[in-house]
């Protein structure tokens, strides 16, 4: 792997944990699933700042931002104003 004159920091997951303010096994668990981009080094992961900025800021694909939320919001209005009725039959069943 050339890095040409760059050089990779990476933090932790304690020390990423620390910033999205959930637990070390959490961050873990995103990065079993793939969720958060992880490097093994040795017996530990380390995640390259390059990701950290992504996912701290939302601009993860996974993440839910405001926009998103605002995106949910619409879609749930949409449907309750088409499916109303419909919707209202089956909560009575």
């Amino acid at each position: 792997m050339e890095n040409k004159g760059k050089k990779a920091i990476f933090i932790s997951i304690a020390e990423l944990a620390k910033m999205l303010g959930i637990s070390r096994i959490a961050v873990f668990n995103k990065i079993k699933k793939g969720q958060i981009p992880a490097e093994k080094i040795g017996r530990s992961y380390a995640i390259s700042m390059e990701h950290v900025d992504e996912i701290v800021n939302g601009k993860g694909s996974r993440i839910l931002t405001e926009e998103k939320k605002k995106l949910i919001k619409e879609a749930v209005a949409k449907v309750i104003r088409d499916y109303g009725d419909t919707l209202k039959l089956l909560g009575k069943e």
